[in-house]
């Protein structure tokens, strides 16, 4: 077994299924050791809709899974379930930590609940969650062999002008906070657009580097911008090359029928423990 496993926006109810099809072999062939479901799940949070995702990611049986909510996954047009319940299908479904983590020998993931019942589709990062995440981060961050993720569903940076009205709300503080405490990377999902970016280019007072890893959509029919659907599979590098990662991205190829190796990015990550935070 070998990496980590994101999947983001597969929205079950605009699925399909060849692309279903190809993706469980595809996890069945790399067999990684956590999954990483970064919101949009389903395309309505219907009952049917969870219970179809649910059914596909115990079909995967990746021995580590951690799952966020996205905007899509609360309730839209079933008013007082989105008002008193938001999350109540989530819940059935996934199980009741709407931030959950993961921690093992080599990796620190930490899920962030960025869905706001009283926002259609923008995300927001509070000043609780955001030092609840560093503190966290700064548990593990003496340990240099452990991978420290955050997972967002909206992005804390984009590429493109046209989808800056989608980044997360709060980033700026949080994507300083998490740099400070030790964080490697930030994954997101939402506008189905895979790419890799340093924050550094962002923001250059980061005090050591993040890395931006977005991802496309995995398996639904509303793909953007001519990107197939795609996943990321992340691996930890070895030691012996210096603290880095290699970040994958697998398209759909619809010729072959199977996800191939579409781009690799090697991430040179911060060697130095965290920063305690500059106090006023």
């Amino acid at each position: 077994m070998s990496g980590l496993l994101q999947i983001s926006d597969p929205h079950f109810g605009t699925e399909q299924p060849p692309v279903v099809e190809a993706l469980a072999r595809f996890v069945e062939a790399q067999r990684p050791e956590l999954l990483v479901l970064s919101g949009d799940i389903t395309q309505r949070a219907t009952r049917a809709q969870f219970n179809a995702a649910r059914r596909f990611v115990d079909r995967l049986a990746i021995p580590h899974r951690l799952v966020i909510p996205g905007n899509h996954d609360v309730p839209l047009y079933a008013f007082w379930m989105r008002l008193f319940a938001p999350y109540a299908r989530h819940r059935a479904a996934f199980g009741d930590a709407l931030e959950p983590t993961i921690e093992t020998a080599g990796w620190a993931v930490i899920g962030v609940n960025t869905t706001r019942w009283y926002r259609h589709t923008d995300g927001e990062v509070s000043a609780e969650q955001i030092e609840q995440v560093a503190q966290q981060l700064q548990r593990s961050a003496g340990d240099a062999s452990k991978l420290r993720i955050v997972v967002v569903h909206q992005p804390v940076a984009v590429t493109r002008e046209k989808d800056a009205h989608d980044l997360l709300r709060g980033r700026e503080a949080a994507v300083r906070r998490w740099a400070e405490a030790g964080a490697d990377l930030v994954l997101g999902g939402h506008i189905h657009l895979p790419f890799v970016l340093p924050l550094q280019s962002v923001d250059g007072t980061l005090p050591r580097a993040l890395w931006c890893v977005q991802a496309g959509t995995a398996l639904s029919s509303r793909v953007r911008a001519g990107q197939a659907n795609s996943v990321n599979l992340i691996r930890r590098d070895a030691p012996s090359q210096g603290r880095q990662c290699t970040v994958e991205r697998w398209d759909f190829a619809r010729s072959s029928g199977e996800f191939e190796c579409a781009e690799i990015h090697t991430l040179a990550l911060s060697a130095e423990a965290a920063r305690a935070p500059a106090r006023a």
